[in-house]
């Protein structure tokens, strides 16, 4: 029998939250998985190496960041584990990539560090470079991009794992146009125009408008039994709440490994407090 990961946790008597198919991977977690709403396991394939971004694609295919590069997976749904690799991009110069966000046209955008440089590279469905942006200065290949984005206005949105950290807006001649009060593990361009960060270390999540105003913030010890570590992927639902991975790999990290708040900052639903807090990307699916 498949385990549970999820537990519900009741609202009240006879009310409890609700739940959802989700993607998991992370830093130290050990598997990509996706389970389904009612907390079971559907399917999952070990990794070892730090998987920070993961998706699933539209034809039930799996792209994911491994840390030494990029791959497609085909799962074994049937099985409920494994995979056959599909195509498979390692990152040069003995570097690093943490981001792997599908594009319209079947294409991804990837992020690569190593020795000082950091290169946006956009890629061809075949994981074929087509677009190179090459930036210095960010950090060393573990401490520069995270989850990088592309933007519907066709910027690019990075971040910066380490000390004093920010995420920046990147146009396509490679020049910075914007820079974000935080940001160490992933800034998303929202569809009011406004941009959700992940801070990381700086254990917070924020939602900055176009002035650059911080309307909206999740900090350390908002959430009644929840200290935030390592604020990692963040994803802001239809309904309006935000869900994100409180990862404990830095320490600092108290109460659920996956956590959805309201826009009062309620907890409206989170794994069970036994999991691990190792979840640092997590998908809806």
């Amino acid at each position: 029998m498949k385990k549970l990961l999820f537990a519900c946790l009741a609202l009240s008597a006879t009310t409890c939250f609700a739940q959802h198919r989700l993607l998991v991977s992370g830093c130290a977690y050990g598997e990509v998985a996706v389970y389904a709403a009612d907390g079971t396991k559907e399917w999952s394939i070990a990794e070892k190496n730090e998987a920070d971004d993961a998706w699933l694609l539209p034809n039930n295919d799996v792209v994911m960041a491994y840390k030494y590069g990029v791959r497609i997976i085909r799962p074994d749904w049937e099985s409920g584990s494994g995979a056959e690799t599909l195509k498979d991009r390692p990152t040069p110069n003995g570097g690093e990539t943490h981001s792997c966000q599908p594009l319209p046209g079947g294409g991804f955008l990837i992020g690569e560090s190593w020795n000082g440089h950091s290169a946006i590279v956009e890629l061809d469905a075949e994981l074929k470079e087509t677009k190179r942006i090459e930036l210095k200065g960010l950090g060393g290949k573990h401490s520069s991009f995270r989850q990088i984005r592309k933007t519907p206005q066709n910027t690019y949105l990075v971040t910066q794992q380490k000390k004093g950290g920010q995420a920046m807006e990147v146009n396509s001649a490679g020049e910075i146009i914007r820079r974000f009060p935080d940001g160490r593990f992933v800034a998303e361009r929202l569809e009011n125009g406004n941009t959700l960060i992940a801070g990381g270390d700086s254990h917070r999540i924020i939602e900055v408008d176009a002035e650059g105003q911080v309307v909206w913030a999740l900090e350390q010890n908002d959430l009644d039994g929840v200290s935030i570590g390592f604020a990692a992927g963040v994803q802001r639902l239809p309904n309006g709440n935000t869900i994100f991975c409180n990862w404990g790999g830095h320490g600092g990290t108290a109460g659920a490994s996956i956590i959805e708040v309201s826009p009062n900052k309620k907890i409206v639903w989170s794994t069970s407090p036994g999991k691990p807090n190792r979840i640092a990307n997590v998908k809806v699916l």
